[in-house]
């Protein structure tokens, strides 16, 4: 119900009326490695459907940084996943978030962002972040839900993510996410 009503308060950056579902978060965590101490960075979390499987998947190694705009969410985030350094703040200043904790970058980023109600510009930015904070090995995935796949948003974010990256695979739709999603693995940054 928590997400239902900020989205009513701000569509514009919640973007969605319900949280993923668990096989979207298993796809869209799946480049969070099972060993080392990766550095993970969460975009646009919400109220954690993707919080939850990467803290399962790091087991209590590496770094998990998870970039809120929210203050709602943000609260909620903090309580519910005490091992997540929660940041209330904008995806665009994730290279900021990340030297504020003695980082340098992050080994994979996951991007629960509403990109279909992002402007052109705040898509670029964003996208420009998260290249800065990957290193050559970095990886970085999002998703699109299937019905909004031929908007000019998802368009602008396909082109986008290959202008951006050496390698773009486009996964297999999510059929029992609400609603269905596409899921994008994207590999190696471009300078």
């Amino acid at each position: 119900m928590s997400f239902l009503r900020e989205f009513v308060r701000n569509p514009l950056t919640v973007g969605a009326v319900a949280p993923s579902g668990r096989s979207l978060a298993r796809v869209v965590t799946s480049p969070v490695p099972s060993s080392g101490e990766p550095v993970v960075v969460e975009l646009g979390p919400g109220t954690g459907a993707f919080t939850g499987t990467i803290q399962r998947r790091l087991a209590g190694r590496g770094r998990h940084v998870a970039v809120e705009l929210n203050d709602r969410f943000t609260q909620l985030l903090k309580l519910a996943h005490p091992g997540v350094d929660v940041a209330r703040a904008d995806a665009r200043d994730l290279v900021s978030v990340l030297t504020q904790r003695g980082l340098d970058r992050a080994d994979v980023v996951v991007g629960g962002l509403p990109w279909a109600v992002f402007s052109p510009q705040d898509q670029h930015d964003v996208l420009d972040a998260v290249v800065e904070a990957l290193p050559p090995h970095g990886v970085f995935t999002t998703f699109t839900y299937i019905h909004a796949r031929w908007t000019g948003p998802a368009r602008r974010l396909n082109q986008s993510l290959r202008a951006r990256f050496d390698e773009v695979v486009v996964g297999r739709t999510v059929w029992d996410n609400v609603p269905p999603a596409l899921v994008y693995h994207c590999r190696r940054p471009l300078d």
